[in-house]
């Protein structure tokens, strides 16, 4: 199971092996998404509509975006960041599956809960999650600006774009988005971990003995995806739009561009100029990509968790 489990005594992942599944579970997820990420990023950041109506944007919908994208920057343009953002995942993975899974054997030695329990979930799921977007931040605003950049390129490699940024706008450039990140990382996180729970339990309850683990794992994760990115999806559109401030030449191709001063000036902007569709540009590539890596991520991590407790059960045996 994902989280500590009681029943396992006798022979535990460490630390650092829960890491290293945490790890390759975000390197093989961000590989598979990434076109959908920047497709994502794309529409998040797109002032105008994506509608016949009105003032009608560069990217109207995921295939025509996709075709866009291919025809103007080819192939590669769907992996712009991508060492960034595995870095990120990477990172991110390792921090977050093993926040997970000590703050659950914490509330299993602390406390009478049960620690299967979504609500329980949803805590240490918020909690993991907010330790490691601490830790990955600078690298979430580096893979935006690297997925959000037109042609030419303003940031030829990922040394120029550290240098550049700290040298014109200082080092807490890297933690802008800082503030809706956190606010929408934590129900994003803690959901995605309470749903995953609830959809296995129901799954077993409704599958008996049941024993296509790699499918429920992948179903359950993708739900559990959709349910917890269709809630907080808001959050994360502002968080893309106050990352690339300060970027506004790199994104004079794609449209309009706006610079906005805060959380609450980037929410009353969008709803004043875009209306309250304006807070869902780019959900359905979005949700498409939280099913993907969602199910991807809870499916790689138990299976990798399993490779390693095979590993480490047959090396005792021997």
């Amino acid at each position: 199971m994902v989280g500590y489990d009681p029943g396992s005594e006798g022979c535990r992942l460490s630390v650092t092996e829960v890491a290293t599944a945490g790890s390759l579970s975000g390197l093989v997820t961000r590989a598979s998404i990434s076109p959908l990420d920047v497709i994502k990023i794309r529409f998040q950041l797109q002032i105008e509509g994506m509608t016949v109506h009105g003032l009608q944007g560069k990217y109207r919908g995921i295939l025509q975006a996709a075709r866009l994208i291919l025809e103007e920057e080819g192939l590669h343009g769907f992996w712009k960041g991508h060492i960034p953002a595995q870095l990120l995942s990477v990172s991110y993975g390792a921090v977050q599956f093993v926040s997970f899974e000590l703050l659950t054997e914490v509330f299993h030695t602390s406390t009478a809960l049960d620690i299967r329990a979504p609500a329980v979930h949803f805590l240490c799921g918020g909690l993991a999650a907010c330790s490691a977007t601490l830790t990955v931040q600078p690298l979430d605003t580096l893979r935006t600006r690297f997925a959000a950049q037109g042609e030419p390129k303003v940031y030829k490699t990922l040394h120029h774009a550290i240098s550049t940024m700290y040298r014109t706008e200082g080092f807490f450039t890297f933690y802008r988005g800082l503030c809706p990140t956190l606010l929408a990382v934590f129900p994003y996180a803690g959901l995605q971990f309470s749903s995953y729970s609830l959809l296995k339990r129901i799954w077993n309850w409704s599958s008996g003995q049941d024993k296509r683990d790699n499918i429920k794992n992948f179903v359950c994760g993708s739900g559990a995806g959709v349910i917890s990115k269709t809630i907080t999806y808001p959050l994360d559109l502002f968080k893309k739009r106050l990352q690339v401030g300060g970027f506004e030449q790199a994104r004079a191709a794609f449209g309009q561009v706006r610079t906005y001063h805060g959380l609450v000036d980037c929410a009353c902007c969008i709803q004043r100029e875009e209306g309250f569709r304006g807070f869902f540009k780019g959900l359905s590539p979005s949700l498409l990509k939280a099913a993907v890596s969602t199910g991807l991520t809870f499916f790689c991590y138990e299976m990798f968790c399993n490779m390693l407790l095979s590993l480490k059960k047959a090396n005792k045996t021997e």
